[in-house]
């Protein structure tokens, strides 16, 4: 698992190069590779990357405060591994990041996937204010993980997560929620023409169903996916149905 163009990623040799599209998997604000599941990093058949972004997980530097800043980060790496284009897999933050691809890169986005997303992102004032210290930083993990998943989730589930969020940098999370308050294409969203697959958790606080409804009705030709009894986690939540929709939707990617 290699660092590339400053990007720490895991890379599934699910396929031969050529065969069939690659697929990138960015995760949201305060995450890693490894909140994807296996499943889904994994996807038989593909040859899946799945990267840390700047500052997260095991990669170096630190967390930007711009989606853009992201963006053109994701868009050099491609570059330094000779990857082209690909199909994006995004999850909240991520999802937003997968958008701004396919709009300032479309010549390299062959598809979008986008779990708990939205055409904006505003964050509740009191997590910005608690992740600006380490302090008050515990504060913000607790109510992000108790927003994160439905009430009938696995305990242990919900454990990991807390113990991986935690240990992320308070001035990453911090600067991951800045961009997501920033983050706005109620303008632009309609320019995406590429495939598009929506799914959402029926029970998501953090990023609701209506936000989903707002992409899917501004995206031409987008598929939505609500998945019954999930929330904003969807991905580890309901690790088999997600994988299930997303080998379905890329069966419909030309390549």
């Amino acid at each position: 698992m290699p660092i590339t163009g400053g990007l720490f990623y895991h890379e599934y040799e699910g396929a031969p190069l050529g065969k069939t599209p690659p697929i990138v998997l960015i995760h949201g604000a305060g995450g890693n590779h490894l909140y994807w599941p296996a499943q889904i990093r994994r996807l038989p058949g593909y040859r899946v990357y799945a990267i840390d972004l700047p500052g997260h997980g095991q990669s170096g530097g630190t967390g930007q405060q711009t989606i853009a800043s992201y963006t053109s980060t994701i868009q050099e790496w491609m570059t330094s591994i000779d990857l082209h284009s690909a199909v994006f897999f995004g999850h909240s933050m991520g999802s937003a990041i997968t958008l701004s691809l396919a709009l300032e890169y479309p010549e390299h986005v062959l598809g979008l996937g986008l779990l708990g997303g939205g055409v904006r992102m505003k964050v509740n004032p009191t997590l910005l204010e608690q992740t600006s210290s380490p302090t008050t930083f515990h504060n913000a993990v607790e109510a992000l993980v108790a927003w994160s998943f439905a009430p009938q989730t696995p305990p242990e589930l919900i454990q990991m997560a807390s113990q991986r969020l935690a240990e992320t940098r308070h001035s990453v999370l911090h600067a991951d929620l800045i961009a997501c308050e920033a983050f706005d294409l109620e303008e632009r969203i309609s320019e995406i023409n590429q495939p598009t697959i929506i799914i959402v958790g029926e029970k998501d606080k953090m990023m609701p169903v209506r936000y989903s409804h707002t992409l899917s009705n501004s995206i031409p030709h987008a598929q939505l996916e609500i998945i019954p009894g999930a929330g904003h986690m969807v991905m580890l939540e309901q690790p088999q149905v997600v994988s299930r929709i997303l080998l379905q939707f890329l069966t419909q990617i030309p390549y």
